[in-house]
């Protein structure tokens, strides 16, 4: 199963994006994205999964819940937008890892690139950074990768372009 992750659109959507997650059997979107334009344009190239971050309103929060926890491909998943990063979880999400036990953990957020294993908890932490235009980051990034036989195989970065 191949899987397009990116995260921290903050409404923006363009055809570079779309390109890159052309071909993705499911698109996963890690919060923040800020404009119904860019989850229906995502919708369109492969079935969506998505979490709200801080930026987005009422009506996007409605759609899009704050957690995300379901199975691929063996694998079991916790995504949320605001999770820190290993050594520096947020309140509540180093008690849920050590609880759960998800084999992947994606959150966004911080707009920084972040694929690494965590031993405190086992499993692998991924961030894809920021697709999107505003914020701190200098390069436009997400992430690509297969889920087969309960593991991540072949991850790629992708990168966007500049801010």
């Amino acid at each position: 199963m191949r899987i397009g992750l990116l995260s921290d659109t903050h409404g923006h959507i363009d055809d570079r994006i779309l390109h890159h997650l052309s071909g993705c059997d499911e698109i996963w979107h890690a919060g923040d994205i800020g404009h119904f334009r860019v989850t229906d344009a995502l919708a369109k190239q492969a079935p969506l999964l998505a979490v709200h971050g801080n930026i987005d309103d009422q009506l996007i929060r409605r759609d899009f819940p704050e957690h995300q926890h379901f199975e691929r491909e063996g694998c079991i998943i916790w995504m949320t937008h605001i999770g820190g990063r290993p050594g520096r979880y947020a309140q509540g999400i180093r008690r849920g890892l050590t609880q759960h036990r998800p084999d992947i953990f994606v959150c966004g957020h911080s707009h920084i690139l972040m694929v690494k294993p965590d031993k405190s908890w086992g499993g692998i932490h991924l961030n894809p950074g920021a697709a999107g235009k505003q914020g701190f980051h200098r390069m436009r990034t997400l992430l690509r990768f297969n889920l087969r036989g309960g593991s991540i195989r072949d991850p790629e970065v992708v990168e966007l372009g500049p801010r």
